[in-house]
C-alpha cells in the first residue's frame, strides 16, 4: 500500500487563505485514490465530487478532471486479508 501524503492540523502559526479547504481536498483525493484507482475517469470523478460535497468543499471542475486522470491510471491494489 502506498502511503498517504502528509496531512497536519496544527493551528500554529499563520496560514494562506484557503488552507483549510486545501486540506480537505487533499484528504478526500488520498481516500479516493485508495479506493478507486484503476477505475474509469468518469467514476473517479464522480467520487472525488461527491466526497468533497459532504465535507463542505464546492469542486473545482478542471482539478477533479486533473486528479481523476491521474488516479485512473494507477494500478488497482491488491484486495487486503482481513
Amino acid at each position: 500500500m502506498e502511503p498517504l501524503a502528509p496531512v497536519s492540523f496544527s493551528s500554529a502559526g499563520r496560514h494562506p487563505v484557503g488552507w483549510q479547504m486545501q486540506l480537505r481536498v487533499d484528504y478526500v483525493v488520498n481516500q479516493v485514490m485508495q479506493t478507486h484507482r484503476g477505475q474509469s475517469e468518469e467514476v473517479v470523478a464522480r467520487a472525488i465530487n461527491e466526497s468533497l460535497r459532504t465535507f463542505g468543499v464546492v469542486p473545482n471542475g478542471r482539478q477533479i478532471a486533473q486528479y481523476a486522470a491521474v488516479i485512473a491510471q494507477l494500478p488497482q491494489l491488491p484486495p487486503r486479508d482481513a
